[in-house]
C-alpha cells in the first residue's frame, strides 16, 4: 500500500526494475492513468515531484460537474462526456462524490435570459442522462427569492435549479491512487524525473528519478513513458525535446472561503458577474467558498507556488457583494484562500474564458506521451483515452492483445456500498458499534465522509493507540488515528500533506489547526524517525502555507 513507512525501501526496490508504464504526475490524471493500466493488466509506476495532488488537483472548485457554461461554446462532446462521468463517480465513490443542487439565478441584462436557461439546463440533463428526480425546474421570481433570501431583489427575474455533485479534489485523487495500488501499481511522492534514458535508436526507454526526501536516485525502465504533469506538462516535454506546435496555455483560478455565518446560503448558488463570467458560491459545512477567477498566468511565475493576488480577492468580494448587498464581506472575513492553475491548450486570440477545455494527447517522435487539458470530472475518460493509445502501440510492437478500460464499474478505495443512498445507515451501525469508545455519530459521519468504508480502520488504530494517549480528547486521539492511517496508506510525509492534502483541514478548518499542530508534528516527527534538523525545515514549511492561506501579494506582472 501506499505506506510512508516502507517508502524508502519499496523505492530503492525499483532501481533498475522494468515496467509497461511508467507515469509522470501524481495528479486526479496521472492517479486515473495507473488505475486504467492496472485494470488492463499493465504494470506500471508513478512518481510525482510534490505530493499526490499538490498542483491543480487540490486547487479546484471541487466540483464534479458538467461544465454548463461549455454549452454556450457549443463544446457538446466535453459536456455529454463529463455530465455522465457525474453520476459514474458518485456511484463509485459515493463518500467524496455527493449531490448538490445548484440555484442559477436570472437577472436583468445578465448573460442568460428564461428561454436561454430552460433550454440550456434542459440540454445539460439530457446530454448528461440525468435521472428523473435530479432533472433541472424553472421558477418565477417569488420562488428564487423563497430559495435564498439573500439574493439582490431588485435585478432577479427568474431562475433555473439543476444538480452537480461536490467532492475533495485531493482526497479523489488519493482514492484512484489507493485503488491502482490495490491492483498492483506502485506510486511515489516527492519524486523528480531527472533525466530521460534512450536507446540507439533514440526512442525513450526509461527515467532516472530522484527521491528527495531520502536523497536517493534510482533508474527505471518501461516500454511506455507518459508525461501526465498537468501544468508542467511542458517542462517535461522539453525534457524530450524541443516543444513544437501546439503548447500549454495555463489560467489562474482563485477561490476564497469565508465563515458560513458571514455568507449564510440556503444552497449553493451560480450567478453572474458584470464582466460575463459566472461564479460558485457553495455552503460546505461551517464556510462558504467563492470562485473562481479565470485569467492568464504568466510564463515567468512559479508554478508550484502560485499566489492569491489582492485584485483576485477584491474582484471576487465585489462580485458577491453585489449578487448579496446584504452580506457586505470585506477582506478581513476572509479565512482562507486558494489558487490553481488549468493546464489549457493554447489557441491564438482566445481568452480565458474562451479556451477550450478539452484534453489532448501528443506524440513526441522519441516516444514520449503526454496528455494535457481536460477537466477533474473527465480524468477517468482521459485515462482510458492515454492507456488506449499505449495498447494499440503494443499491438503495433508485439501483437500484444489490445485490452479495454475496466474502470467505469469499479468502486473507488471506500466506496464499497452497494448504493450511495446505503451510506447514513452505515453511519449509524457505526456509531451504534463504537458506542462505547465515546465516538460521537458526527465524528464518525466526518470520517465516513472522507475514508467511507475505510472508516473502521481509523478507529482500530484509536483504539490501539487509546491505552497511549489517555490525557487526549476523544477529537484528539481520533486526529492522531487519522494521521496514522494516512501514513500508512496515503503516504503522508509531512503536515502539509495532512493538513492540506489528505483532510483539507487548511482550508475549512483553519481555525482549529493552531492548537493541534504541534502535537501532529511530534507525531509525525516520532513515526517518521525525523531529527531536530528534519522537524524544524517542515514546521516552517507547513508555517508557511498555514500564512499563505491569507497573504494576498500586489497584482502579479
Amino acid at each position: 500500500m501506499l505506506s510512508s513507512l516502507q517508502r524508502a525501501k519499496d523505492f530503492e526496490a525499483l532501481d533498475q526494475q522494468h515496467f509497461d508504464v511508467l507515469i509522470i504526475g501524481g495528479g486526479i490524471t496521472g492517479a486515473g492513468i495507473a488505475l486504467d493500466a492496472s485494470s488492463r493488466g499493465l504494470s506500471n509506476v508513478l512518481f510525482e515531484k510534490q505530493d499526490f495532488a499538490a498542483g491543480t488537483s487540490s486547487r479546484s472548485t471541487k466540483l464534479i460537474h458538467g461544465g454548463l457554461r461549455y454549452l454556450k461554446q457549443l463544446e457538446i462532446g466535453l459536456v455529454r462526456e463529463v455530465g455522465q462521468e457525474r453520476a459514474l463517480l458518485h456511484r463509485n465513490a459515493p463518500h467524496i462524490v455527493q449531490p448538490k443542487q445548484m440555484l442559477l439565478p436570472i437577472i436583468k441584462e445578465g448573460s442568460l435570459g428564461k428561454t436561454s436557461t430552460a433550454f440550456g439546463l434542459y440540454v445539460y440533463d439530457w446530454l448528461a442522462n440525468v435521472d428523473d428526480d435530479e432533472r433541472r425546474t424553472m421558477h418565477e421570481k417569488n420562488e428564487v427569492m423563497e430559495m435564498e433570501p439573500l439574493l439582490r431583489e431588485d435585478i432577479i427575474q427568474a431562475g433555473g435549479r439543476y444538480w452537480e455533485y461536490q467532492t475533495d479534489d485531493a482526497r479523489l485523487t488519493i482514492e484512484v491512487l489507493k485503488t491502482a495500488i490495490s491492483l498492483g501499481s506502485h506510486a511515489f511522492n516527492y519524486t523528480e524525473i531527472t533525466d530521460f534514458l534512450y536507446n540507439d535508436d533514440n526512442k525513450i526507454i526509461g527515467a532516472k528519478i530522484y527521491d528527495h526526501i531520502h536523497q536517493k536516485a534510482i533508474v527505471v525502465y518501461a516500454q511506455h513513458i507518459v508525461n501526465a504533469a498537468g501544468p508542467w506538462v511542458d517542462t517535461v516535454r522539453r525534457k524530450d525535446d524541443i516543444v513544437k506546435g501546439k503548447r500549454l496555455h495555463l489560467t489562474k483560478g482563485v477561490h476564497i472561503v469565508v465563515p458560513y455565518n458571514r455568507l449564510p446560503l440556503r444552497e449553493a448558488v451560480y450567478f453572474d458577474v458584470q464582466d460575463g463570467r459566472m461564479i460558485f458560491a457553495i455552503p460546505r459545512r461551517k464556510t462558504t467558498y467563492i470562485g473562481t477567477t479565470d485569467t492568464f498566468y504568466p510564463t515567468n511565475l512559479s508554478i508550484e507556488k502560485p499566489e492569491v493576488s489582492l485584485q483576485d480577492v477584491e474582484y471576487l468580494l465585489k462580485a458577491t457583494n453585489e449578487m448579496f448587498p446584504s452580506t457586505n464581506l470585506q477582506i478581513e472575513d476572509i479565512v482562507s484562500s486558494w489558487v490553481g492553475l488549468r493546464p489549457l491548450i493554447h489557441e491564438d486570440g482566445k481568452s480565458p474564458s474562451e479556451l477550450s477545455r478539452k484534453d489532448e494527447i501528443f506524440i513526441s517522435s522519441k516516444g514520449l506521451i503526454s496528455i494535457a487539458g481536460g477537466k477533474l470530472t473527465g480524468f477517468r475518460k482521459m485515462a482510458e483515452r492515454t492507456i488506449d493509445v499505449v495498447v494499440k502501440q503494443r499491438y503495433k510492437q508485439n501483437k500484444t492483445p489490445i485490452s479495454t478500460s475496466a474502470t467505469e464499474d469499479l468502486k473507488l478505495s471506500g466506496g464499497n456500498f452497494k448504493n450511495p443512498e446505503d451510506i447514513p445507515n452505515y453511519i449509524t451501525d457505526l456509531s451504534n458499534t463504537y458506542s462505547q469508545l465515546q465516538i460521537t455519530e458526527q465524528q464518525i459521519h466526518d470520517l465516513v465522509y472522507k475514508y467511507g468504508t475505510n472508516t473502521p480502520h481509523i478507529i482500530e488504530i484509536y483504539q490501539e493507540l487509546l491505552p497511549k494517549n489517555t490525557k487526549l480528547s476523544t477529537t484528539q486521539r481520533l486526529l492522531l488515528a487519522e494521521l496514522h492511517y494516512s501514513i500508512r496508506h496515503e503516504m503522508v510525509t509531512n503536515l502539509s500533506d495532512f493538513l492540506i492534502r489528505r483532510t483539507a483541514r487548511l482550508y475549512f478548518e483553519r481555525e482549529t489547526i493552531e492548537e493541534t499542530y504541534f502535537l501532529l508534528l511530534d507525531e509525525l516527527a516520532k513515526q517518521l524517525q525525523w531529527n531536530k534538523k528534519q522537524k524544524l525545515q517542515y514546521l516552517r514549511e507547513f508555517e508557511q502555507e498555514y500564512q499563505a492561506v491569507l497573504s494576498f501579494i500586489p497584482q502579479q506582472a
